[in-house]
């Protein structure tokens, strides 16, 4: 693992290969990644990033639902470190949604995601956890699962008419939301 606060784009190698599973919670550079993932999630107003998206091929997210400029409408939830995590399905509906991507810039996409979620993971200091997530913040944890496996958002998404450009999103989808 090496320390990169530099976000992956589409394209990038580290983006589709399935991730490796931390093995040390005690190694310093597992420490640094934590760090500079959330530093750079932060300075990006992302409500997630998984290691892949700084370049490190490890299974680490973060899942950090709140407003930003991106999502102005996010719930608040503080922020949640999950390594090697695992979740199972607790209502089956899919839900379409738009979703964005620190690694995929000026791009939106309508997503299909599992209403509800629990997640099973190890907190930063391998501590076992559970989570129970419901709508947006679990929609958040499907996509930085999904850069765990090698996968990108836009990958889901059902048709190419469901893509637009996020200048287009925020007249359209956020303009609309602001007016209502």
């Amino acid at each position: 693992m090496t320390e990169n606060s530099q976000i992956q784009q589409l394209g990038a190698e580290v983006l589709r290969q399935p991730a490796a599973p931390v093995d040390d919670f005690n190694n310093p550079e597992f420490r640094e990644l934590i760090e500079n993932m959330r530093n750079v999630m932060q300075a990006a107003s992302g409500v997630g990033i998984a290691a892949p998206q700084l370049g490190v091929s490890k299974r680490v997210v973060i899942v950090a639902s709140r407003p930003t400029p991106r999502y102005p409408q996010a719930p608040e939830m503080a922020p949640v470190v999950m390594v090697n995590p695992r979740f199972d399905v607790v209502d089956a509906a899919m839900v379409k949604d738009w979703e964005g991507c620190l690694s995929v810039p000026g791009v939106r996409a309508l997503v299909p995601r599992y209403r509800a979620v629990a997640v099973e993971f190890f907190d930063e200091s391998g501590l076992p956890c559970s989570l129970a997530l419901a709508d947006f913040p679990a929609r958040v944890f499907q996509h930085e699962f999904d850069h765990l496996e090698g996968m990108v958002y836009l990958d889901r998404v059902e048709t190419n008419r469901d893509i637009i450009s996020e200048a287009e999103f925020f007249k359209r989808v956020v303009g609309q939301e602001q007016a209502a």
